[in-house]
């Protein structure tokens, strides 16, 4: 079998579920991948358990004395879910115990989500979900009333946020799904909150270049008779802003709608309904999330719209350039037209004037050979002389007269 055929099949069951029945605790952490913090975890957990992971792998689960341990890679992070077993009475909500504690405790900058999962069975339920330590929780029956779903969304100190299933009739393998739909229901909702800061931030710059382009709009409409280039130069300066703010927030935008879809893909699958007059579970998540989605995705719109805004003011104002541009070579073909008429105009009057200078020379040369005629004992006769050059120099002088008209009347 080809080996892309068979990995490209094998992603079906690239990401199982862990299979488990209650009571137990779920320890539930997220990583962002920067700065070699997600390589860094898997380094350590190789150490730890003596199994170096696998660099091709996207998840590995090991077995931890009783206690199931397992990593998944993802495009921007790394979770760390650890399964503990709960025996007896012990504590309702205890810290994480060894190898994971030490692992965010050395990792603590790179952490985005934190989150105990507490499953338990029915008959060992407290019966009200304040007796575990909630203030005014949303509840939910999910997978069709076979389970309950209780949290208050509070964190602890240490940063941790709790969440309680009740399980009614979920088996093994519905129950490990279910839990998986609730840790990754509060890891994507993190990631894809990952983008608020960045678009209050470019709110604010955002605001700032739209004053600017209002005011380049107005030069350019009030001040049609000056220059381009200076208003040209300063949306050029307004488009490069506007780009580099875009590559800085492009990503970040895309992977919070791609967060997004999929939170609002693992609520529909719980299959809510209500439990008495609490809240639901997925419409207190999405009561408060979707408004920070909405306004990641007005800011990415608003930033797109500035762009193309300046964009065609950029090309309006180039098209301005342009016109005057070609005006000045008008302007400039029409001075080189009437220079070189001027210059044609001087060099036939030179030419006429070449062509008098010329005639007086032939004249003078034939004067002389007249005089040498003479000389030379052959007589001339004045009439005849003059019959031959009286109508020669009629006919020098009318050429010489045609040429001056010609230069002076074109």
């Amino acid at each position: 079998m080809h080996p892309l055929r068979e990995r490209l099949h094998n992603e079906l069951h690239a990401r199982p579920s862990i299979h488990f029945c209650e009571p137990a605790h779920l320890h539930h952490y997220a990583f962002i991948d920067g700065d070699g913090a997600c390589e860094s975890i898997l380094a350590r957990l190789g150490e730890l358990t003596g199994r170096p992971p696998d660099p091709e792998a996207v998840q590995e689960i090991l077995d931890l004395d009783g206690r199931v341990l397992k990593w998944e890679r993802h495009t921007e992070f790394l979770t760390l879910s650890l399964l503990v077993p709960r025996r007896g009475e012990g504590a309702l909500w205890p810290a994480p115990p060894e190898p994971l504690a030490s692992l965010i405790e050395s990792h603590q900058a790179a952490l985005i989500s934190a989150t105990l999962l507490l499953v338990e069975s029915a008959h060992r339920w407290a019966g009200d979900a304040k007796r575990y330590g909630f203030l005014d929780p949303a509840g939910s029956r999910v997978g069709d009333g076979d389970a309950t779903v209780w949290s208050d969304f509070r964190l602890t100190p240490e940063g941790v946020n709790r969440l309680l299933l009740v399980n009614q009739g979920l088996d093994d393998f519905r129950l490990g799904r279910m839990t998986r739909r609730l840790l990754e229901i509060e890891t994507y909702r993190m990631m894809a909150s990952l983008a608020l800061p960045l678009a209050k931030e470019l709110g604010i710059e955002l605001h700032h270049h739209e004053r600017e382009l209002g005011e380049l709009s107005d030069r350019n409409a009030e001040r049609q008779q000056e220059s381009s280039r200076p208003l040209l130069a300063s949306i050029s300066a307004l488009s490069a802003r506007l780009e580099r703010s875009g590559a800085r927030s492009r990503l970040r935008f895309s992977a919070t709608e791609a967060y997004a879809r999929i939170v609002y893909s693992r609520i529909e699958e719980l299959r809510e309904t209500r439990v008495g007059d609490s809240p639901r579970l997925g419409t207190f998540i999405l009561r408060r999330f979707r408004p920070t989605v909405h306004f990641c995705a007005a800011i990415h719109q608003r930033q797109q719209g500035l762009a193309e805004s300046v964009a065609r003011l950029n090309d309006l104002l180039r098209t301005r350039a342009q016109v005057e541009i070609e005006e000045q070579n008008a302007e400039m073909l029409r001075s080189l037209n009437e220079r070189t008429s001027s210059q044609l105009k001087i060099q036939k009057a030179v030419e006429g004037l070449s062509i008098i200078v010329i005639s007086y020379y032939l004249f003078s040369l034939f004067k002389l050979g007249l005089q040498s005629l003479g000389a030379l004992g052959v007589a001339i006769v004045p009439a005849v002389a003059a019959a031959i050059i009286g109508p020669l120099g009629l006919g020098i002088l009318a050429v010489l007269a045609w040429r001056i008209w010609r230069v002076k009347n074109h």
